[in-house]
């Protein structure tokens, strides 16, 4: 085999390898949303899960390659086979999790569904290369990593565009299986072209080399470069998933922009990595003064702004990352140690950060901490000037720095603004420049950063948490905000309002935001005493500030099914008062709704109410054929079902027409557009029933707030193994705010 020839195959077993393993990773997220929901923690704890399997995958491989090739060889091969036998992929059969325990539960599901064929998929890239370097005229293996990530975006953005749309979640498992069986014949090869420099010798020509020394601290900025985009990757993911919705379309973005900085940072070409490490300095510093921006943070243009963030950072710490690599004696050293540097910095924000901050801080933390090691060209360099005299740089510092204070002052009355507008953007300019005329000074470029942030909004980002009115939990971050002059108290999820109580005692039972008068849920429960008697009993899925519980009628027994303790605590608490006020005898139950109503007897309920949504992320689990399925089955037969779709940015009457047709249902909309745009807002409710009559009745109950019939229905109704949300995405409001 000629050695062009030979580098084809190898390039062809590593994209084949990196296109499975970054293919799968979506997929088996994709699995687990029946049993996990909508939160963005469920991707990040996969990511978690992921990272540190690549670890002991190029922990392996490095291992591994301290042996000669043929017996290399015959233990990968070996694993491969060995690893086969948990095909096609599946869930793993765990019992559900004890509230609170999220956070180990869910990464312990993934390493047992998807562990085995994960580790030793993901040792291909640095053993592939390892054995390419065996022969003395194969060349540098280093551009072969670039081709490794190719490999990898190709895999994540192929799940969301086609195989998610085209297969369902068993053939999407056979499809991938079939994969990994080319994958095992393609590394067979790659071991018989190189056999020949088995026996007695390495796999790596190199090996004979003098071993290059690889001191501490080096390894230690190997660690820092690779960590930092790493944990940045994850927290511009929990922005995103928040923010907008749950849905591998965007899971992927934040991952597939990491991946792609690797192909740029790698290549042998460096114009493409040298123009990003320029332009960096200037990037962090404008896009990276928004980072501790939280209130009306969920924009396209702060997610599209954060995306550029994170993948110029990631290019210029992994083009650094680079500059810096070994010779290929230590090539699986190095590819250990970068990879032992993103699982470090996967933990720190899939698992440190939710548990110790009450809000993303990770985020600007990583973003400081990426200037911090970021290469600084002297883009003006006027601190190289013939006859500059130190002590007259050191005043000249000193003024850029008190005019930093001056603009940053300005900034901060100008972000305040209901409308900022363009002297937002002018003054951030301003800064920009004042920051890159001190890049000779690191310490002084950060306090730039630093002061950028705090005046873009940081300063009431702190405030709000020095008060104590925001708490994080593994399914989102919770901020309260008290008006006094309007003596109302706000939850908000993400930069989604989640419910409303007036503080004036006299109004603290009225049902405000989704839940008013005129809404669907509010005519429902007016109605249900005609429809079912004075002791009907009625479920609610997600408590949200307990309102619905004032919409309660003597005599009704009400059951509420929550899966965050923090919104329980909330009502428990007496923060919003709703329940204790309202239905204080009431059921609540803690857990997943849908694993919670399955286990219900059958017809435990007149009425049942899903409005389960955490921000506009969607739990798709809840909207699912099967969901549908297991609410009747917890409803009597004449029960009636109500489910809230109000969301920005998918449209999901076609989902429950085509649920409602597939299962002969009758369903029906109430769209509330409410005249009160303060205590009360927009909503949408269906209405669903077996019993025709039912729905005639409820209409009745009030006709100046008529129901409609739903758009038509979705080509085929959602399921637990096949449902994309891609077709049903509002693209003009998704991409209008840009």
């Amino acid at each position: 085999m000629t050695v062009p020839a030979r580098r084809a195959l190898f390039v062809a077993t590593i994209l084949v390898g990196s296109f499975l393993l970054f293919l799968v990773q979506p997929m088996v997220a994709r699995m687990a949303l029946p049993r996990l929901g909508g939160a963005p923690n469920v991707w990040n704890s996969a990511m978690l899960v992921y990272q540190a399997l690549l670890l002991a995958g190029y922990a392996y491989a490095h291992w591994l390659s301290r042996w000669p090739l043929r017996r290399q060889a015959g233990l990968h091969l070996a694993l491969l086979l060995l690893a086969a036998v948990i095909l096609p992929l599946r869930l793993a059969d765990l019992p559900p999790p004890v509230p609170g325990w999220e956070v180990l539960w869910v990464p312990l599901l993934f390493v047992l569904t998807v562990g085995p064929v994960f580790f030793v998929v993901s040792a291909q890239a640095p053993l592939m290369q390892r054995w390419f370097a065996a022969s003395p005229a194969a060349g540098e293996p280093w551009s072969l990593y670039a081709a490794s990530n190719i490999g990898s975006f190709a895999g994540l953005i192929a799940y969301p565009l086609l195989a998610e749309p085209l297969l369902s979640l068993h053939a999407q498992s056979v499809v991938w299986s079939l994969g990994y069986a080319a994958l095992i014949v393609l590394v067979a090869l790659a071991a018989g072209a190189r056999w020949r420099a088995g026996g007695a010798a390495s796999a790596s020509a190199a090996a004979a080399e003098p071993a290059e020394p690889i001191g501490w601290r080096r390894i230690a900025l190997w660690l820092a470069l690779s960590a930092i985009p790493s944990g940045l990757m994850l927290s511009t993911t929990t922005h995103l998933t928040t923010d907008i919705f749950a849905m591998p379309l965007l899971w992927v973005i934040p991952l597939g922009l990491y991946l792609l900085s690797f192909v740029i940072a790698f290549s042998d070409r460096r114009l493409a990595a040298r123009g990003v490490m320029l332009a960096a300095p200037a990037v962090v510093l404008f896009a990276g003064s928004f980072a501790m921006l939280s209130r009306n943070s969920g924009t396209m243009t702060i997610a599209v702004g954060s995306c550029l963030l994170l993948f110029v950072i990631a290019i210029a710490l992994h083009a650094r990352l680079y500059e810096l690599r070994p010779g290929t004696s230590r090539l699986t050293l190095f590819y250990f140690v970068m990879s032992a540097g993103g699982a470090l910095g996967g933990a720190f924000t899939a698992l440190v950060a939710p548990v110790a901050f009450d809000w993303v801080w990770e985020h600007p933390l990583l973003i400081l901490a990426a200037a911090l090691v970021l290469p600084l060209p002297e883009v003006l360099g006027w601190r190289g000037l013939p006859d500059l005299d130190p002590g007259l740089a050191r005043i000249a510092v000193g003024l850029l720095l008190a005019m930093t204070a001056f603009l940053a002052w300005l900034l901060y009355d100008v972000a305040a603004a209901a409308d900022p507008g363009l002297p937002r953007v002018f003054l951030t300019v301003m800064l920009t420049g004042l920051g890159l005329m001190l890049l000779h000074w690191r310490g002084a470029y950060i306090a730039v950063l630093a002061a950028m942030m705090l005046a873009q909004g940081g300063v009431e980002t702190i405030q709000t948490t020095l008060d104590g009115l925001r708490t994080r939990s593994y399914f989102g971050i919770y901020t309260v905000h008290d008006y006094p002059e309007q003596k109302m108290r706000l939850l908000v999820h993400g930069t989604t309002l989640h419910g409303q109580q007036s503080t004036d005692p006299a109004r603290l039972r009225d049902a405000m935001t989704y839940y008013g008068p005129t809404s669907g849920v509010g005519i429902a429960m007016r109605a249900v005493p005609r429809l079912y008697g004075r002791d009907a009993r009625v479920g609610v899925v997600g408590l949200g500030t307990g309102t619905l519980a004032c919409l309660r009628l003597p005599g009704q027994r009400w059951t509420f099914f929550e899966i965050d303790p923090v919104v329980l605590r909330y009502s428990r608490q007496g923060t919003f008062t709703y329940l204790r006020d309202c239905a204080p005898d009431a059921r609540v139950v803690l857990g997943d709704a849908r694993l919670d109503l399955e286990r219900a007897p059958r017809a435990s309920f007149d009425v049942l109410a899903v409005d389960a949504f955490t921000s506009d992320a969607i739990p798709l689990h809840l909207l699912t054929d099967e969901a549908v399925g297991v609410y009747l089955d917890a409803l009597t037969d004449k029960g009636l079902l109500l489910v809230h779709i109000s969301n920005r940015y998918i449209e999901l009457e076609p989902i429950l027409a085509a649920i409602a047709k597939q299962r002969g249902l009758d369903v029906r909309v109430r769209k509330d557009i409410p005249p009160d745009g303060i205590n009360l807002v927009a909503s949408s409710w269906v209405a669903i029933s077996h019993d025709p009559m039912r729905l005639v009745a409820l209409e009745q109950t009030d006709p100046s707030a008529p129901w409609e019939d739903l758009q038509p229905p979705a080509p085929r109704a959602w399921t637990d193994d096949h449902a994309s949300i891609l077709p049903y995405i509002r693209w003009n409001r998704l991409l209008g705010n840009l």
